[in-house]
């Protein structure tokens, strides 16, 4: 396969080229794109050196056969039709399509196979919290249909990027030393706080991102009555994105019916022993591949309910090695 990489610079990006290498992806040739910023940059893949090349309105993608695109929504629907001209699928981090009719929004183990179905040569790569829940959803909508979904958020600092880290880890130092910390990535201090706010506020009082979740959640689960209303908040962690997580199925279903599904389903471990203070936590799970689940016990406030916790790191699942398991699940069955 001869594989582009579209936002090499990024973290995304540099995580695509760990996901590629670790899961022996097969790859004949690496293309690696960026801005004329990032143009020129060099990154080792299987030691050998590959550089940056500026992305351009070119001929450049005509053999490429995937293009794992994360630059950005302007920048996807920017060169969109160039990079998919030839006939390469573009496998798309942002979110300038997820939401279109003719694009499907692809997380393999919920439903894997809508990727065959991409008329435009175009993938949506969900939203990293979306990815995190639905994953989590599947046990249990298999058992019985969810009917209604109240989810938390609790995104760490690299959710916004690598200078959002930075900006944490500064604000720390500053702290300590007395001084009033730098607060530029984010709408206020984030260090010793918590935000209840990630992305732009729309008109119904929910951020962008709490919207996400409710229509990708419904695109991906094929449910589009299912109920899901989300807070999203940031919290002073690096890396892993958590999840507190309420549902409601249509039949009741026990703890114990439950606790098998996940243990039985793909791309969750269950971590759920309170008891010896066993639960996922995002210190001890970051650069890790699965979901998490654990603190599952029954929803007090509702006969029908279960409520979860769930870790997962949002730059390995959330992105990279989501976008990297759509073109396995494509490559194994062509």
């Amino acid at each position: 396969m001869n594989i582009a990489i579209v936002g090499a610079s990024g973290a995304v990006g540099q995580e695509l080229l760990r996901v590629l290498d670790q899961t022996d992806f097969p790859v004949d040739r690496l293309t690696l794109f960026g801005s004329k910023r990032s143009a020129g940059s060099t990154y080792t893949f299987r030691g050998a050196e590959h550089t940056v090349k500026e992305l351009q309105h070119n001929d450049d993608f005509r053999d490429i056969d995937i293009a794992f695109t994360s630059a950005g929504a302007s920048t996807s629907r920017e060169f969109a039709d160039t990079i998919t001209r030839h006939g390469t699928l573009m496998i798309d981090n942002s979110s300038a399509f997820r939401m279109d009719d003719d694009v499907p929004l692809v997380v393999p183990e919920v439903n894997g196979d809508d990727a065959f179905n991409a008329p435009r040569r175009i993938i949506g790569n969900p939203n990293c919290t979306t990815i995190q829940m639905v994953v989590a959803l599947k046990p249990i909508n298999d058992l019985s249909p969810i009917r209604r979904i109240h989810v938390a958020t609790y995104q760490a600092a690299s959710g916004a990027g690598a200078t959002a880290m930075d900006e944490l880890a500064q604000q720390y130092g500053q702290i300590v030393r007395g001084e009033k910390p730098t607060v530029e990535k984010f709408s206020a201090q984030l260090a010793n706080n918590v935000i209840p706010h990630i992305d732009m506020f729309t008109d119904n009082g929910y951020t962008k991102e709490e919207m996400k979740m409710f229509h990708e959640t419904r695109k991906i689960m094929h449910a589009p009555s299912i109920a899901v209303s989300a807070m999203c908040v940031r919290v002073p962690v690096m890396r892993a994105h958590s999840e507190a997580i309420w549902v409601e199925t249509e039949n009741p279903v026990s703890v114990e019916a439950a606790r098998q599904a996940f243990a039985n389903a793909p791309g969750i471990v269950l971590m759920d022993d309170p008891a010896n203070k066993v639960y996922p936590m995002p210190l001890d799970l970051a650069h890790h591949d699965p979901v998490y689940v654990g603190r599952l016990r029954k929803d007090l406030a509702n006969p029908n309910g279960l409520t979860f916790w769930t870790v997962s790191d949002q730059i390995r699942k959330g992105a990279a090695l989501n976008a990297v398991q759509i073109a396995l699940h494509l490559l194994k069955k062509r």
